[in-house]
């Protein structure tokens, strides 16, 4: 994990240094004038590790304010790089372009080039930061010849990616567990990243996912979030929001419906060992419907034709335009439904809450709901 976070700040760091240099170039800064933006994004780049102290030390206020600020600009600086990169992508095209039709053709200035892609990024800030809180329910209808034509319809909620931490709090779940309380489900589950980071200031959090309890239960599964928060503490705290934990185990509920998890990859650099999700998934009887919880979209070739449904999540379909082209590239099955063989079908959710800068551009937060039907 620290090659991880070393990678991180790596690129974090690169990122600032690019933004100074539009900055230096369109205010022709002073050498004083140049160390104060120096400064000031050197403490944006570490305000995630001020963050993490302050709430480790209890400092709880403190925390949350340099949550807000750092990781709204975070959100920001994002945005200005990849549209100060579109920008001088632009500029190379003319530089070609005149360089071919022997005829100078003007790029915009240092200041406009600064100045487009900062107003692009605040007015993509600014929408993002609605859209965050703007959580959709997404609907996914599946046949299949496995749900008894007596039962009707079995329908499962899904959260995923919620993030609760020092952004998301009590109201933003409140709105997330509202669209699940609107569609009655027969059965709730969450596939990761429920908490994030430190969760010891987070009690008030359980009761309010305690207040669904579906007739058929209630079931969770690790992401990589819950192992950075402190494994042992986050599953204490989705066991006392009422889940049950699959953590490489599967259980038959009602008589009709199979439901399996595994815990995420992460867990091996822990030390954890490797399940197989073969053995689990055929431990189960196969005559009954079967719902796979797996935080990261991937598949397990060995694994086809002993589900019928895998639920994912993690990519957050990249949260963040055009970051969602890199999420492609880590993850072909980014978001949506995927047809899969044998019959089976994938679906990933593009989260309920958010990672890091509490703004999602065009890649609103979602609550999915799967209606089940018996095939005709």
């Amino acid at each position: 994990m620290s090659l991880f976070f070393l990678a991180f700040f790596s690129l974090y760091g690169g990122l600032h240094y690019y933004i100074f240099t539009k900055i230096r170039d369109a205010f022709s800064l002073t050498t004083l004038s140049s160390l104060l933006v120096l400064f000031s994004m050197l403490l944006m780049v570490v305000s995630p590790l001020l963050v993490w102290y302050l709430e480790k030390h209890g400092y709880e206020s403190l925390a949350r304010m340099a949550a807000s600020v750092g990781y709204t600009w975070m959100g920001f600086a994002f945005l200005f790089f990849a549209s100060s990169l579109a920008l001088d992508g632009y500029r190379l095209i003319l530089y070609f372009g005149g360089l071919i039709l022997k005829k100078e053709i003007g790029p915009p200035s240092f200041a406009w080039r600064f100045f487009l892609p900062f107003f692009f990024a605040l007015a993509a800030g600014v929408y993002g930061h609605f859209e965050a809180w703007d959580i959709r329910t997404e609907r996914v209808i599946v046949k299949s010849s496995k749900i008894p034509r007596e039962i009707g319809s079995l329908k499962i909620a899904q959260i995923s990616d919620v993030h609760l931490g020092m952004i998301v709090r009590e109201e933003r779940l409140k709105r997330i567990l509202q669209k699940v309380k609107i569609e009655t489900p027969d059965l709730f589950v969450s596939t990761g990243d429920l908490v994030d980071a430190q969760i010891n200031h987070l009690d008030g959090l359980t009761q309010l996912l305690r207040e669904i309890q579906p007739r058929l239960g209630k079931f969770a599964i690790t992401g990589n979030h819950e192992y950075y928060a402190g494994l042992r503490q986050a599953l204490d705290f989705t066991r006392r929001a009422g889940f049950q934990l699959l953590r490489g185990k599967g259980t038959t509920i009602g008589g009709v419906l199979n439901v399996a998890g595994v815990d995420d990859p992460t867990g091996l650099s822990y030390g954890e060992e490797k399940i197989s999700e073969r053995e689990l998934l055929s431990s189960l009887p196969r005559d009954k419907f079967t719902i796979l919880l797996k935080h990261r979209p991937v598949i397990d070739k060995e694994s086809l034709g002993l589900f019928d449904l895998q639920v994912s999540g993690h990519t957050h379909r990249g949260q963040i335009f055009p970051f969602v082209l890199l999420s492609r590239l880590l993850f072909p099955y980014n978001s949506g439904l995927f047809q899969l063989p044998n019959q089976a079908v994938l679906y990933v959710s593009r989260g309920s809450g958010t990672w890091g800068p509490p703004i999602r551009f065009l890649a609103p937060p979602e609550v999915t709901i799967f209606e089940i039907f018996p095939t005709p």
